[in-house]
């Protein structure tokens, strides 16, 4: 069963004052499963939020279903399973931050008692914050403030989190440690929607992503797999590779690129047989052949303008 799924969603908007319609979401089709921690990119008004509101049913799709746990999001209980960290929450500052579980907890249907308490411990303590629970937030560090905001999304123990820019203004500390709960929570087979405009940080902590850009779905697919650059490879030898051995390369894809005991091509796998049979045919023995990668920064914006010319 998958956690999130959704078909054919749109969402259209009509503007105030000119009436225009604008779509937020056009047919938009996508799945999340169990214990992964999925991405969503986009560059602003890609329609992330709308797609986060209609998912926790805020707000409601034009045309389409949208489905938590095999059930439809506006039922309760779908609800009564997910945890939620919007963007630049606001708790009230007079609270400290055990108080501010306990209201949290209680608005969540969680009952106030032992267990509740105990709950409240256990977070608390994984987001190293035990020896502040009775301090008032408003003396809380920005890092404090999304940790404690963290701990309210899970402290009813769902089974889904979404988090909406979970280490926005953090430090690179602080980063490291979210990005450390994060990866505790789904040991657990929890499963954590992000959204975050921090790609290096979903680099390395996203298991898959879907890039959005004007309502569209543009790209989806694994990390790894969506960072490799396509028919680009290097090539280590273990030898120096003999000028003679390099023009026969060369005769292979004149553009492959060629150092003492590397060969750089970018002409595809057809070519890249025939030259590693080129260099072991002249007795050169392979190291390695790599895949080239790039970053998921850089795939986001070459495929954010490629959309966007076309």
């Amino acid at each position: 069963m998958h956690v999130i799924e959704t078909q054919n969603l749109y969402k259209e908007y009509t503007q105030k004052f000119s009436k225009q319609k604008v779509n937020a979401l056009n047919d938009f089709t996508f799945n999340v499963e169990q214990g992964e921690i999925f991405g969503l990119l986009g560059p602003n008004g890609a329609g992330k939020t709308t797609l986060i509101k209609i998912l926790l049913a805020i707000t409601f799709p034009t045309n389409g279903s949208a489905k938590l746990f095999g059930t439809d999001v506006k039922s309760h209980k779908a609800k009564t399973k997910v945890g939620y960290l919007p963007e630049n929450h606001k708790f009230p500052s007079y609270l400290t931050g055990e108080q501010v579980l306990m209201y949290y907890g209680q608005l969540s249907g969680m009952k106030a008692g032992a267990d509740m308490n105990k709950r409240i411990d256990e977070m608390l303590g994984m987001m190293n914050l035990t020896q502040w629970r009775k301090t008032k937030i408003k003396k809380y560090s920005k890092g404090m403030m999304q940790k404690l905001g963290l701990a309210q999304s899970m402290l009813s123990d769902p089974d889904l989190i979404f988090l909406d820019e979970p280490t926005d203004g953090v430090d690179p500390i602080g980063r490291k440690e979210i990005r450390d709960i994060l990866a505790q929570i789904k040991s657990r087979g929890k499963t954590i929607f992000l959204n975050s405009h921090l790609l290096s940080e979903v680099e390395m902590i996203c298991d898959r992503v879907a890039i959005l850009n004007k309502g569209d779905l543009i790209k989806e697919g694994n990390v790894d797999d969506l960072t490799k650059a396509e028919n680009i490879f290097a090539i280590h030898t273990v030898e120096p590779i003999a000028m003679d051995v390099k023009q026969k390369v060369l005769a292979v894809d004149g553009n492959a690129g060629i150092g003492e005991k590397e060969v750089n091509t970018e002409a595809g796998i057809e070519k890249l047989n025939k030259i590693i049979d080129t260099l072991r045919g002249s007795n050169i023995s392979i190291q390695t052949v790599n895949q080239k990668t790039s970053t998921l920064e850089e795939l986001f914006i070459n495929v954010i303008k490629k959309d966007n010319t076309n």
